[in-house]
């Protein structure tokens, strides 16, 4: 039986190994899995993004309103990590007040506070990988997080449930099977085409995608092995710690590859 996870334990946990690495890694220190970013960049992204989901479930607000009162960055490390703990605090409590069911914006179907505790837990959690990139010390992963946020990877960041006013098609018969060696997870996910025009604003979609499928006439094609901490990052473009293993159809495997490629933003 699969460990029943608690997303508050872990975004807690998460965050204050992030805290914890980062305080260590000089400021100006570059972040390998985000180039673009400093340490104090990357302090600064988790602390507005913590602050943005505990103002929209304490305040009730949409991501819109949230944003318009979103404030300055702190200047300074000390500044910046003074910011982090607090936003991190209260998110932590305002998640902990609240039913998993409450009602709350997100950007998903899914516009409740146990989505906003899932996203969050593993938001802090591969930002934790993050820091431990720039700082050069790698630690363990939960491995059911981990699996968990695989899970997520594949059905709501990558794959996502199709709207009403899209389809997705198949290209074929076959599926790629994706396994954690460690807890014995599997996903069975179709590649295909996501087409569509969403009616609120006119944008036609036409592009590759992906879908987990529980269809029992699926057949596997391919398959991708792996333990769950070292599939979460490839997932989120971030170097495993030992190499995916991979067999089957190169075409399919190919065409995965290439939908994952730009990450998840």
């Amino acid at each position: 039986m699969k460990p029943k996870l608690d997303y508050l334990v872990h975004l807690a946990r998460e965050s204050a190994r992030f805290a914890e690495v980062i305080a260590a890694v000089p400021p100006e220190a570059r972040v390998p899995s985000c180039p673009d970013w400093s340490a104090d960049d990357l302090l600064w992204h988790l602390g507005e993004v913590q602050w943005f989901w505990g103002t929209i479930v304490r305040e009730r607000l949409t991501g819109e309103q949230a944003e318009q009162r979103k404030p300055g960055r702190p200047a300074g490390r000390a500044g910046l990590l003074a910011f982090y703990q607090r936003a991190s605090r209260d998110l932590g409590e305002v998640l902990a007040a609240a039913q998993a069911d409450t009602p709350a914006w997100t950007w998903s179907h899914d516009q409740s506070v146990g989505f906003i505790r899932r996203r969050q837990a593993h938001e802090a959690l591969i930002h934790r990988v993050d820091a431990e990139l720039a700082a050069r010390s790698r630690s363990r992963m939960d491995p059911h997080l981990a699996a968990d946020g695989v899970d997520e990877a594949l059905r709501i960041m990558y794959g996502g449930d199709v709207p009403e006013w899209g389809r997705f098609t198949s290209g074929s018969g076959t599926a790629l099977r994706l396994q954690a060696t460690d807890t014995a997870d599997v996903w069975l996910i179709t590649v295909g085409r996501f087409t569509g025009t969403d009616p609120s604003d006119q944008v036609s979609y036409d592009q590759p995608g992906i879908q987990v499928t529980s269809d029992p006439a699926a057949r596997a094609a391919s398959a991708l092995h792996g333990n769950a901490a070292d599939l979460d990052c490839w997932l989120w473009r971030r170097p495993s710690l030992m190499p995916i293993a991979r067999s089957g159809d190169p075409e399919l495997l190919s065409r995965f590859d290439s939908i994952i490629a730009p990450g998840i933003t």
